[in-house]
Order: structure tokens, then C-alpha cells, then sequence
């Protein structure tokens, strides 16, 4: 009786204790489950607002103060410069790089052993990125050397890749030099089937070349010329040639027998052309001798991104695209308008720029972005490397659409005898002075001295900088 008494009275104890212990154990582990989640819920949402706020360009100052940034991307040509904002240099800080940077002005400096400095303020945008892809340095002290003879050149024009030039001449005998080598190798071009434009006299070696070369203008692979000449009497002619293949070269206005006012290269290997004639644009396909009915009419002027147009008549500005049987969307209602269609990064654009005034458009919903007058009316316009500005000019006065601020920039050459050493940075030649200039007309530098203006100076391989002086094609090696 006692030992069933006492394992009747223990055992509910036991069994009583032992839950209780259980269910305890069971609301711990929920709670802190609970507390868990909670804090990963609180982490995360604070997580996401606190990388919002640093993709809203965010940040805590130097005074853990809250404040809306910016960032600064910039490179150099050549690399490895050492990067000097508002006076700080840090040692680690070096293009080609990124930087976060409190939103206004801020004053950089690039400079790297052994080379000139670079310098500019910008103005950094509140959640907004500024791109810096252009500075150059030049070394100090650069040795230069007689690279070619070019005496008897009358004319020569440099290829979009810088490696090459086309050197011509008062003979039918032209010649293709190479800049991207250590020694000068060269490539004969004979001329003399491809123009009208030429003669045999006797005594002479070579034919004659008779015409004046108006312009020349490569396509990208940089494998043909477009040329325009013109006779004593003034005839003109446009001819396509062939720099790889002289003997695949085409004279145009001869084939077709129009006298194009203008032509133009539609694709990068010069397999199509744009050719305008009486106001009327048509597509020439240069393998298959053929020409297209009328793209449109009335023509004044006209641009091309890939296979969009976009012209302008007297009083309007239209676009369209190759082969379309759509009528022609109206952009403006714009009298004696020069249109350009353009790409900068993702977006592309519509510029239509008037004796007086520049405004820019978005081409996906045609919403105007940018208007502004003009301080004088330009007659020379340039599409920046990459649309990244838009130069115009006219005599030594120039207007430059900074794309990436959007806003004008005005300033002077020197003379207005001018051309572009890169796709960012012009030259002038000033009493034999090589003068060289960003496209908005800072860092303004002395290159070179006793210059010749009748020749373009170029740089190839980013390592050397050509030039005509005393008759001979001059090499300086400006970065190593």
C-alpha cells in the first residue's frame, strides 16, 4: 500500500513539473523566434533606406551631417595620374577611377611625374553622376624627330583612327602613309583613272593632277575616302576611293551622272552613300551601281544616326528612316534649320540649331530638354566624340553644348584656322605655334613651335603627336 501510494502521489508531480518546464522552454524559443524576425525585419528595412539613400546619393558629410552627393567619374590619358579635389591629393586616389563628392562646385587637378597638369571645376549635381573621359597630359620634355618628306604634299587628311593619312599631291601619284609604326610605311594611290580631273604632259613621270580637293571624309573602318574636287572651272566631282583597293575606286557623279550638291557615307565600310541632288535625298549602293527612289524632298539639310534621317526643308524640320513607306514625322516647324541626330550613352537626341538659337529633343517622345539663344550664328558645327558636345563656330567666336550639364559654354580661339587632335581636343596654329585646347577651351597649352597651318596635326596611339614643319612630317613622343 505505501509503495503504491507513493508512486501514485510522485508520478503526476513528476509528470506535472516536467511539462510546465516544456511549455516554458516552448514560449522562450517563440519569443525569441519572434524578437528574431523582428530585428531581421527592422535590419532589412533599414538596410534598403539606407541603400536608397545612397543610391539617392546620400551621405554623411565630415560633419555627420545628412547631405545629398554626387559622384565624379574620371580618367586620363595615360593612366595613373594622381587626382587633387578642392586641394586634397590622398595618395591612393588616382584615375581612372570613381568618387563620391558633395554636390556644387569642386575644383580638380590631375597631375602625374614627368607631365604637364590638368585641371577644371565642375559642378556636381545633387544624386547625379559627372563623367570626366578626356583629360590628356603631355610629357614635359619630348623628343621629336623627322618622320617623313612630305614637300611636294598639297593636301592630306587623317583617318578617324589617327593611324593613317592620305597625303596627296599636284600628281596623279597620291600616297597612304602609316603613323602607328616606328618606321614610315607607305602605300601608293594612283588617281589618275579615278578623275576627270587629270593629265599626261610629257616629261613628267607621274599624270597631273588639274583639280583642288574641296574635302575628304573617311568612313570607320577607315578603308575608303569620299572625295570632293572641283576643277579650275568649277565643275566638281566626288569620288570614292578605295585606300585598301585603288583599283576598286568609283567616281560618282560619273557613274550616275548627276551632279550631286552633296554625298555623304551612310555605313561604316562605305558600301552605302547619301546623295543629295535638286533638294531630292536618295541612297547609293556603291556594289550594285544603283540608286534609290527619293528618301525625301525639298532637302536643306539633313543627318543620319544608323538608319533614321532627319532633314529640314525651309520651313520644317522632319524625320524618317531608310526604306519606310510611313510619311515622314514632323519634328519642328523651323525655318532654315540645321537638324543632327546624335547618341549620348542611352538616350538619343535631336539638335536643331538656327541662325540664333540651339534647342535639344528627346527623340523616343520628341520632349524638348535644352533651348537657348545663340551669342552669334555659327557656320561651322561638330558632333562631339560620343555626343558628348555639340561645337559651333564662326570666325574665333565658339558656342559649346556641354551634353553632359547641359549648358552653353562660349570662348575664342585663337585664329579661326582650327582643327580637332582628337575627338575631344582642338589645335590651333598661331604664328607657327601649336596651341592646343578641351573642347570648351580650358587647359589651354603650348605645344610646338614653327608649325605648318597647311597640314593636320594629329596624335596616334596615344603616344605620339604629328605635325608639318619645314617640309618634313615631324614625330614628338608625348607620353611613355
Amino acid at each position: 500500500m505505501v509503495m503504491s501510494k507513493t508512486t501514485t502521489i510522485k508520478y503526476p508531480k513528476m509528470c506535472y513539473y516536467i511539462n510546465m518546464d516544456a511549455e516554458s522552454r516552448a514560449r522562450r524559443q517563440s519569443l525569441r523566434v519572434i524578437v528574431s524576425e523582428i530585428i531581421m525585419v527592422i535590419t532589412v528595412i533599414v538596410t534598403v533606406a539606407i541603400l536608397a539613400l545612397l543610391v539617392s546619393g546620400y551621405w554623411l558629410n565630415s560633419n555627420f551631417e545628412l547631405e545629398r552627393q554626387g559622384m565624379l567619374q574620371i580618367n586620363s590619358i595615360p593612366t595613373g595620374a594622381s587626382v587633387e579635389v578642392d586641394g586634397d591629393a590622398p595618395w591612393f586616389q588616382r584615375t581612372n577611377t570613381s568618387k563620391v563628392l558633395s554636390s556644387g562646385e569642386h575644383e580638380i587637378v590631375l597631375a602625374k611625374d614627368g607631365y604637364d597638369s590638368w585641371s577644371k571645376t565642375v559642378t556636381i549635381g545633387e544624386g547625379l553622376l559627372y563623367r570626366v573621359n578626356y583629360p590628356r597630359l603631355f610629357l614635359l620634355n619630348r623628343e621629336k624627330s623627322k618622320f617623313y618628306d612630305a614637300s611636294i604634299t598639297t593636301f592630306a587628311s587623317v583617318s578617324p583612327d589617327r593611324n593613317s593619312v592620305l597625303l596627296a599631291n599636284n600628281t596623279t601619284s597620291w600616297v597612304l602613309l602609316k603613323l602607328d609604326s616606328e618606321e614610315p610605311k607607305t602605300t601608293d594611290v594612283d588617281i589618275a583613272k579615278l578623275t576627270t580631273f587629270a593629265s599626261v604632259a610629257d616629261g613628267v613621270k607621274d599624270g597631273l593632277f588639274t583639280g583642288d580637293i574641296i574635302s575628304a571624309n573617311w568612313d570607320a573602318n577607315c578603308s575608303h575616302v569620299l572625295l570632293e574636287v572641283s576643277s579650275t572651272s568649277g565643275s566638281k566631282e566626288w569620288l570614292l576611293l578605295d585606300v585598301k583597293n585603288p583599283a576598286k575606286s568609283l567616281n560618282l557623279t560619273r557613274e550616275f551622272a548627276i551632279n550631286f550638291a552633296e554625298v555623304r557615307i551612310f555605313d561604316a565600310s562605305a558600301n552605302n552613300l547619301l546623295g543629295l541632288h535638286d533638294g531630292t535625298l536618295r541612297k547609293i549602293d556603291v556594289s550594285g551601281r544603283q540608286i534609290s527612289a527619293p528618301i525625301a524632298s525639298e532637302v536643306k539639310n539633313y543627318d543620319f544616326y544608323e538608319s533614321e534621317i532627319i532633314y529640314a526643308t525651309d520651313d520644317a524640320v522632319y524625320s524618317t528612316k531608310i526604306n519606310s513607306t510611313d510619311e515622314p514625322i514632323l519634328i519642328s516647324e523651323t525655318s532654315l534649320a540645321r537638324p543632327y541626330i546624335t547618341r549620348f550613352y542611352e538616350n538619343k537626341y535631336i539638335t536643331i540649331i538656327t541662325a540664333d538659337s540651339i534647342a535639344l529633343y528627346k527623340k523616343d517622345d520628341l520632349a524638348e530638354v535644352f533651348n537657348q539663344e545663340l551669342a552669334f550664328s555659327p557656320d561651322k558645327i561638330k558632333i562631339g566624340q560620343g555626343g558628348g558636345f555639340i561645337f559651333m563656330q564662326s570666325g574665333t567666336n565658339v558656342s559649346v553644348l556641354d551634353m553632359e550639364i547641359l549648358s552653353i559654354i562660349n570662348w575664342e580661339l585663337d585664329t579661326d584656322v582650327y582643327g580637332w587632335l582628337d575627338g575631344n581636343m582642338i589645335y590651333n596654329i598661331n604664328d607657327g605655334k601649336l596651341i592646343v585646347y578641351d573642347y570648351d577651351g580650358l587647359n589651354r597649352r603650348e605645344l610646338s613651335s614653327s608649325v605648318s597651318a597647311h597640314f593636320p596635326v594629329t596624335i596616334t596611339n596615344d603616344k605620339w603627336l604629328y605635325y608639318l614643319s619645314d617640309n618634313s612630317i615631324i614625330r614628338e613622343i608625348i607620353a611613355q
